[in-house]
């Protein structure tokens, strides 16, 4: 696994407030969160952003975006959310491994 502060959460070296995991993903709350609910949903696998996906991480993405709604509405979004994939340092990435941030909670403008 590459060394990223998600692999230390993955791996229990760090804290985290969980909310979700399975055997795939972990899905915790954004420790600077932009919204009530601020989420972060990784993959165990260390995959460093959008852009280094590999054929073989179809069904990993598959599962992680239906997911996407089972989590939130589990954290009581039931009037919509927003779904954000930061793709390397020009699209605002901060960590080198793969994340979707689940946000809502209040209306969100495009901040």
């Amino acid at each position: 696994m590459t060394d990223s502060i998600f692999t230390r959460i993955i791996q229990g070296e760090i804290p985290a407030d969980k909310v979700y995991e399975d055997e795939l993903v972990i899905c915790i709350k954004d420790i600077n969160p932009k919204a009530p609910v601020h989420l972060l949903l990784i993959p165990k696998n260390p995959i460093i952003s959008l852009a280094h996906l590999q054929p073989e991480d179809a069904q990993l993405m598959g599962h992680m975006t239906m997911l996407l709604p089972v989590i939130a509405k589990s954290m009581g979004l039931d009037d919509g959310f927003r779904t954000i994939i930061n793709t390397g340092k020009g699209g605002g990435q901060e960590v080198d491994h793969l994340h979707f941030h689940i946000l809502g909670g209040r209306l969100l403008g495009f901040e």
